[in-house]
């Protein structure tokens, strides 16, 4: 067994656990400036109360993965990402803060404004996450040191920014999905028409984002089609996209939302099949970060899977049940 591609593919399926459960709570929060009825702003709270909370391990995992199997990338991404990640962990904070305080004092005036902040630091969230997504799909400045050259206003690239909005939109279609799971009435009327104004919105900034990726570096386009991993995940985007206004058709609301997940997890793919043995790549190839250079020794790996056997199902488990215990 090769150590160093397992943790590659666990840590992918952390955060593709992190995108499909957090992603709905980001979309729904987005999607709630959107609402004007008290009760519908309500059973959007209600909605992910239960889960919203749990689904966040998925990502505290998958930086805890990172620090333990490649602190070198730990080490150049959170230091060369650090406005952007404390940007992030704001983000994180006053959608926590939003959530808990909204309802302690019943106040119109109280409500709106942690409505608000629940919506935008949510979507401030979804962005930053989308275009550090991207920035490891392009690549990023560094040295032969290992460090990060660029500065905050380097992450803003066409590239990182357009997947960064397809993300945004992607996360908006999983939480109106996740509506049509939860709510009856109005609001969930109101959930089919954002599931397909948003699914078209993604596939628009995707063909934006296929091409703006072309017209930068082309050769992201041919390594993924060099790999069988490559082209799963582009079958599994397409039957993702095609799927899904189908099942919103015929009202199959459940495999509306795994057609959903499917879309993001075929994305996350996307990205590991192209960087892949890559965690980051750097503008000059010769620096960059791959799965051997930013490891930990050996026994730090097997010490750790041993760790993750045991500690995955544990996560998965607890997971399932909450989600089975408010299932209706």
């Amino acid at each position: 067994m090769d150590l160093n591609i397992t943790w590659f593919i666990l840590i992918g399926v952390l955060l593709v656990g992190y995108a499909i459960l957090d992603g709905f709570d980001l979309g729904v929060a987005i999607l709630q400036l959107f609402t004007n009825r008290e009760e519908d702003k309500k059973a959007i709270h209600d909605a992910i109360a239960p889960f919203w909370d749990g689904n966040e391990v998925w990502l505290i995992t998958g930086g805890g993965a990172v620090f333990a199997a490649f602190p070198h990338v730990y080490a150049t991404v959170f230091s060369g990402f650090y406005l952007a990640i404390m940007l992030l962990l704001v983000g994180l904070i006053f959608r926590a803060i939003s959530i808990e305080f909204r309802n302690q004092v019943d106040n119109d005036a109280w409500k709106t404004f942690w409505d608000k902040a629940f919506s935008f630091s949510s979507l401030v969230v979804a962005l930053l996450l989308g275009v550090a997504l991207g920035n490891i799909f392009i690549g990023i400045p560094l040295d032969g040191q290992m460090n990060y050259t660029g500065s905050f206003f380097t992450l803003l690239r066409p590239v990182p920014l357009f997947v960064g909005l397809t993300g945004v939109l992607m996360f908006c279609t999983q939480g109106a999905a996740y509506l049509l799971l939860k709510t009856d009435g109005p609001l969930y009327k109101s959930a089919r028409g954002w599931v397909k104004k948003s699914w078209m919105l993604f596939i628009v900034f995707m063909i934006l984002t296929t091409v703006v990726t072309a017209i930068v570096d082309v050769s992201k386009i041919g390594t993924l089609f060099s790999s069988t991993a490559g082209y799963l995940a582009i079958i599994l985007l397409l039957a993702g996209i095609v799927l899904l206004p189908i099942f919103l058709k015929k009202e199959q609301n459940f495999r509306v939302f795994l057609s959903s997940s499917t879309i993001i997890a075929s994305m996350f793919l996307i990205v590991g099949a192209t960087i892949f043995p890559n965690m980051v790549p750097a503008q000059i190839p010769e620096y960059s970060l791959t799965i051997y250079n930013s490891s930990s020794s050996q026994l730090t790996l097997t010490v750790m899977l041993i760790f993750a056997l045991i500690g995955m199902p544990i996560v998965i488990g607890y997971t399932t049940f909450v989600y089975r215990v408010f299932r209706k």
